[in-house]
């Protein structure tokens, strides 16, 4: 499932090399937290967050039933 959020995220980032992605995992989930540069926040959240919304439905797609649900967290890194 990481490599379907990073290959998205690559689509809109400029700075592609300085995206970070951390995997934590906890109950019944597994939070991907995609640091980002500020230049590329807007690209990839998009107007009105369309691309993120868009990619939390992919994700949400890809995600087998009986497997842990999946959360894309896409922060600014400082």
């Amino acid at each position: 499932m990481l490599d379907l959020i990073k290959y998205i995220v690559e689509q809109f980032a400029e700075k592609k090399d300085e995206a970070e992605y951390l995997v934590e995992e906890k109950d019944n989930s597994i939070v991907v937290t995609v640091l980002l540069a500020e230049s590329d926040m807007g690209k990839v959240i998009g107007k009105q967050g369309k691309i993120a919304k868009a990619l939390r439905t992919l994700v949400k797609a890809f995600t087998p039933r009986d497997s842990k649900k999946y959360v894309v967290e896409i922060k600014e890194k400082n």
